[in-house]
Parts: C-alpha cells; structure tokens; sequence
C-alpha cells in the first residue's frame, strides 16, 4: 500500500470522526435548548383563558316581524374553547425523552403530541408565554415585561380561534414566518392570523409581509367560526401540519392544542352565532310616486352617510364601525355617477346586530333617520311584509334586539367588539 493511498485512508477516518463530532454536537445543543424551553413555562397570554371577545358566525339573515320571538335558550358559559390539558408536562417531558433516546434525529422537538391527551375534565396547563424561553438569550427584565404585557385578545383569543404557539431558537424576518407554509395555508376556507412579540415595543403586534421586525415568539390561528360555518376537520388537519413542517423550518418548539375539542367548540360556537345572528331591516316605501336619486343623495350626506364600494349608504363611527346602512329596494345598487339619473319606489335601512355595539341606541338613531327620509320623499315605513310599523309594532323589536346583545355579552362576545367583527364576516 503506497503512502498516498495511506494518507487518503487517514483523511476520510479523520472526516468521518469529524461529521460524527460534528453531529454529537448538534444533538447536545437542541437537547439543551429543548429542556430549557420545557422547563420554564410560564402562563401564556393568548391561551390561558378566554377574554371578552366578539361573536360570530351565523348564517341565514334574519329580520325579525314585531310579533316573531326567537328561541333564545342558550346556556351562558356553555361555549367552549380549545385549550391545552394537563398533560402538556408529561408531553414535554416525554419529547426530552425522545431526543435522548434517537441521537441521530436532528428535528426541532414539537409539543404536538398533546393531541394523544383525550381527557377534557383534566386541569388545563398553560402555554409558555412571550418569556418562557429561557434558553433563548432574551434579558431578564425584558421576559419578565413579556409576560406582564397586555393580553391581546383583540388579536387571537382561544375563544374564537385555535392557537399554534411557536418559540424560535433565533429570530426570524416576518417575510420568512409568512412565506414558509403560504402555499399550503392558501387552501384554508377560514382565516389565518400571524402576530409575533416586538421585543423593541415589547408589545404583541400582527405579522405583515413587509414588515421589518423579528420575531422569536409568534402566534398563528386559524379561525373557528364565521358566518359560512364552522372550521371542518379537513382544513384543521392542513393546518396543523403545516404548523408542525412550520416548526421545523424555523427551528422552533412548537405547541399545538389538541384537535378534537377544537372542532367541538367550533360547532358549539356556530350553533351559539347562527342563534344571535339577525339584521333589522326598515323600509321606507313610496306611495306611488318615484324617489329620485339627488334627493337620497343629498338626505343620506346631510345624515353623514358615503356610498361603499357595495353599493350602499353607509353610516360610520368616529371610529370607521358601521353602524347601519341603507339600501336600494330594488336592483341595481348605489353608485356616484348614477344618483343623478336614477330613481327608486323603495329604500331599505338594515342594522347587522352582531356587529354593532350598543345596538339599542343605534336602532333608534336609524329609526329616527327613516322617519326623516319618510317625511321628505313623501313615504311610509313598512316591515318586510309591507304592514305600518307603529310604535307599538317597533318596542318587541328594540326588547328582542336587546335580549340577543345581552346574550352574546353572556358568552364572552359583545356585539361590536373586534373578535365579534371578525366572527360575523
């Protein structure tokens, strides 16, 4: 054997000592981060438990006659939301486990095994916060801030959503975060939502594509519920391994809640919306004279109202809320160039009241405003089977209006809020 096939031989032994050094290396420092991660838990602001959120989901509109009262027997609390048992400790314990026993898997560990925990009267175990992650080199007085920062469920809340908590090695661009799984999620029928922890503002903050910042802990959720129905196995499914292939990517722990009581509350969630979801509708009917266009315009603008993109009138608060709008009774619908020409034998003013805070005062405001516009073009205010609507026919309606709020307040989802706008869309 000449020298030089023994100096070959040396430098592949010296290779291979190295790749499995190498290797030995990479094992040590996951199986380090993993325990770290797993050990210091500590309660998460998006999972730990449901805040005053919004409503949602209903199907079918509704406008309610005076004399029709609907079921209202809803059992408040009875809603549920996904949540994280107890048995999240022993997952975790179990994937430190699994990282010593396969010393060739080079895998971020994932907490998703918590599916395999079936029991729903278990105590609930909280999801680590924007600071748990002590193995991540953030400052101790910034993971203390994190985890005192303002909970954002305006953002996500476990009410309404189902929540994939990630917390990275290393902090990663938005555009990374977004672009990883963008082609898989695509094929979700229900909305996704991405915020990350901005250590800088030290505030939880939606993930947007062109955004600068970097995140370490992030939040993804998909939401249960809105008014096409609830969120279906099929597309929990897309997404929770899209979440799991999203861990891998960027090196994160990853926890996701179980599967199943996440669709069981998404069906009792939708039963819950398509119960309170109805719109009041007034009409202002001509008694055999044409409105004309001009004369809307100008009572609609003097009322505050612009036209949208839908062809309506909207009403707005300071704030951009709609609070009703009013509509053409007959096809087509509003537009700017067309006010001038056309003209219309009836108008109708509709009140969505799942998504309108204070709903009372608001109907009275629109009622007060058809009366005006009645009074001007010389028409009458009918309900939807044409009868007059006297005062008397218009109080059940303001108690049933009243009595569909109070139950929504009930359950966590006030008429109006942000998670209730998202909810009824």
């Amino acid at each position: 054997m000449s020298e030089l096939q023994l100096g070959l031989i040396g430098l592949g032994g010296a290779a291979i000592v190295g790749v499995v050094a190498y290797n030995k290396w990479q094992e040590y420092r996951h199986r380090k981060l993993a325990e770290q991660l797993l050990q210091a838990r500590h309660t998460d602001v998006l999972l730990d438990q449901p805040v005053a959120g919004e409503t949602g989901a209903g199907h079918a509109r509704v406008t309610p006659d005076a004399d029709g009262k609907p079921d209202l027997s809803v059992t408040p609390g009875a809603l549920s939301s996904p949540e994280i048992d107890s048995n999240a400790a022993h997952t975790a314990s179990s994937s430190s486990e699994r990282i010593n026993r396969n010393e060739l898997e080079r895998q971020e560990p994932t907490l998703s095994s918590l599916e395999a925990s079936a029991d729903p009267d278990l105590a609930r175990s909280p999801v680590p916060g924007p600071g748990s992650a002590t193995g991540l080199s953030m400052p101790g007085d910034q993971t203390r801030e994190s985890r005192d920062v303002a909970e954002p469920h305006h953002l996500l809340s476990p009410l309404i959503d189902y929540i994939a908590a990630f917390e990275t090695v290393e902090p990663a661009p938005a555009y990374q975060i977004l672009e990883a799984q963008r082609e898989v999620l695509v094929r979700i029928r229900k909305p996704v939502h991405w915020i990350g922890y901005n250590e800088l503002s030290r505030e939880w903050e939606p993930i947007i594509d062109d955004g600068e910042s970097e995140y370490r802990h992030i939040r993804v959720g998909l939401q249960l519920v809105d008014r096409r129905g609830p969120l279906d196995d099929s597309d929990l499914s897309v997404f929770h391994i899209a979440m799991q292939d999203l861990a891998a990517e960027l090196m994160a722990i990853a926890d996701l809640p179980p599967r199943q009581p996440a669709l069981d509350g998404a069906a009792k969630l939708d039963g819950f919306c398509a119960s309170v979801d109805i719109q009041i509708g007034i009409n202002v009917i001509s008694q055999g004279q044409v409105f004309p266009g001009t004369k809307l315009r100008a009572l609609a603008e003097a009322a505050g109202m612009v036209i949208d993109g839908e062809g309506r009138f909207v009403r707005s608060d300071d704030e951009g809320n709609v609070l009703f709008v009013l509509l053409n009774a007959e096809a087509p619908g509003f537009s700017a160039e067309s006010m001038k020409t056309m003209s219309t034998h009836g108008l109708t003013f509709l009140l969505d009241v799942p998504r309108v805070a204070h709903g009372e005062r608001v109907f009275n405001q629109m009622l007060d405003l058809a009366r005006r516009f009645a009074d001007v073009l010389r028409g009458v205010l009918v309900d939807d089977n044409h009868h007059p609507l006297s005062e008397g026919a218009l109080e059940p309606i303001r108690r049933q209006l009243a009595q569909y709020q109070s139950m929504m307040a009930a359950q966590g989802l006030p008429a109006g809020a942000p998670l209730t706008q998202r909810l009824f869309s």
